[in-house]
Order: C-alpha cells, then structure tokens, then sequence
C-alpha cells in the first residue's frame, strides 16, 4: 500500500488483483480545499496513469459533500470513455446509500457491499 501523495490525501491507493483500490481514511469528505487536491490526485490517476479498474472504498466516510459526489460522477465519467475501465464503489454505509437512492445515482454507478464483492467483478469484464 502506498501513500496517495505527500499533500496528505485522505486516501490511500493499493492494487487488488486487475484493481486499482482508492481507501478513504477520514469520516469525513467535506473540506472544500481538501476535495480540490484529492480530485485532481484521482483525476490523475486515470489522465496520466491510465488506471481503468478503480474501486472506491467508503468503508470509513460518514459525510460526504456534493463536491466529493461530483468527483466521483467525473471519475465515472472518465472511465465511461474509455475500453476495458470501470468505477466500482463499496462500503457505502447507510446515509451515503440514502443519499446515492435519493439522487438516483444507484442507476449510475455501480455499488458493491464489500471490497471483495468489488474485487470479484473482474470475472465479468
């Protein structure tokens, strides 16, 4: 596992089998300026690293704000144009998958309950 960057991110990236997995380390996904940096660090990682299987971990994250989910709809996005890529998310607790229904987002993005579940979609790539 490494570090997402030494701006102190509140993530952390690590490869799982095909998957590039994104952990977020903080109850919270709020800061305005924090979310600038973590979005341009994640950007990077499919503009310049070509990245093309990510799995977002939410495992820790309480709060999220409309900025973090227009990160993630930018990142689905991205991904959405290129071969062979997906953006799985996992660990969505309780109020983020509330707020994910209510927004209509579930008919998006696609939401597994584990890390592991996440990881076992490569079978149908």
């Amino acid at each position: 596992m490494e570090p997402a960057a030494a701006e102190h991110l509140p993530f952390l990236v690590s490869r799982v089998e095909v998957w590039t997995v994104i952990e977020f380390q903080t109850a919270s996904l709020m800061d305005p300026i924090v979310l600038e940096s973590t979005g341009n660090a994640l950007y990077q990682l499919i503009d310049e690293q070509d990245h093309r299987l990510i799995i977002l971990d939410f495992t820790r994250v309480q709060y999220i704000s409309s900025q973090a989910i227009g990160i993630v709809l930018t990142m689905n996005k991205k991904l959405g144009q290129l071969k062979r890529s997906r953006l799985v998310l996992c660990g969505v607790g309780e109020k983020l998958m509330q707020l994910i229904k209510i927004t209509r987002l579930d008919r998006l993005l696609t939401i597994k309950p584990s890390q592991h579940e996440a990881v076992k979609l490569q079978q149908v790539l």
